[in-house]
Formats: C-alpha cells, sequence, structure tokens
C-alpha cells in the first residue's frame, strides 16, 4: 500500500474549506498552513482562466526532507506518508529548506510541521480531514498500489501532471486537468 491524493483543478472552488478543516483537525497555529489553495491566471483569446490547485506535503517517493534531517525526526512510513516526530525534532530548519514545495513550517513550538494526510485519522481507516471537508469533492486519497483504487481510476481516466517534476522527489500529489 502507498498512498496518494488526487485533485480535480475543474472541480475546485477556491473556497479555503480544505485549509480551514486541517487547520481546525490538527491545531495548527493562526497564519501558518499545513495545506494552502494557489490561484494562478492563464490569458487566453477567450478571456482569462483562473486555475486553482489545493496543495500540501506531496509525501513524495524520494523525500529530500528525510535524507536532510540531522535528528532523523522525519520519516517514510512503508504506506509513503512522511512523518515528524515532534519529540526528536531539533527544529534546525533543513527540512523545511530542503522541500521544494514550500508544503513545511518551523511550528512555534520549536519542530517541523508539515500535511501528514491526517495520519492519525488513515490509520483509523478514516480519509485525511480536507477529503472529508471539501464541498466540492474536489480531493481523492487512497491507494496508488491498488489498480481498482478511486485514485487510479482518475488517473487513468483524465491527463494528469505533478507539481515540479523536474525536482526528482517523485511526488504523490497529482492534479488532473
Amino acid at each position: 500500500m502507498r498512498y496518494a491524493m488526487v485533485i480535480d483543478t475543474k472541480l475546485c472552488v477556491g473556497c479555503m474549506t480544505c485549509v480551514i478543516a486541517c487547520a481546525t483537525e490538527n491545531d495548527v497555529p493562526p497564519r501558518l498552513r499545513r495545506d494552502w489553495v494557489t490561484e494562478t491566471e492563464h490569458p487566453g483569446p477567450s478571456g482569462v482562466r483562473l486555475d486553482l490547485h489545493s496543495q500540501r506535503c506531496n509525501h513524495c517517493d524520494k523525500p529530500p526532507c528525510v535524507s536532510v534531517c540531522p535528528a532523523a525526526a522525519t520519516s517514510k512510513r512503508k504506506d509513503g506518508i512522511v512523518v515528524v516526530d515532534q519529540k526528536a525534532c531539533i527544529g534546525c530548519g533543513a527540512c523545511v529548506e530542503a522541500c521544494p514545495y514550500g508544503a513545511r513550517f518551523l511550528h512555534p513550538d520549536g519542530y517541523a510541521s508539515k500535511c501528514t494526510y491526517c495520519v492519525h485519522l488513515v490509520d483509523q481507516g478514516r480519509e485525511p480531514e480536507c477529503v472529508a471537508a471539501c464541498p466540492a469533492s474536489c480531493i481523492t486519497f487512497g491507494d496508488a498500489d491498488d489498480p481498482q483504487s478511486a485514485v487510479n481510476e482518475l488517473l487513468r481516466a483524465r491527463p494528469h501532471h505533478v507539481l515540479k517534476p523536474e525536482a526528482g522527489c517523485g511526488p504523490r500529489g497529482f492534479y488532473l486537468s
């Protein structure tokens, strides 16, 4: 099993419900974010098209944040979820700098923080809070190793891309075009 997330950019309305749900579920301090929504304008012959992307840690196949951590506080679980041991983290920020997606921050309590796919919920057989809360149902979470999973059905059915493929991290966050 290896988890992945698929975001349907045509369904995302930029409401930020995923951001609020994540912050509430994970007790994220004000003005800090484990996930966020970006807006990109694309001028064209029929006007401007606005692309909205709900973004977070990509739980990469080759996460640079793991290898740079001098305290071994960041690790990748067998299911692909990248986690931070808050007690082991020394707050040096090396992982924050190593992430090409800007998906980490230093928590005011002195440790690195990031999206964990709500691992505490996933371990109970539930989905991440951002997925459960999204009113547009634009976020799909599931097992990328299961050919019958909703994640793989979407990836087979629609063109998709990952963010910053040139970074070579193998992100597990996919965006449907």
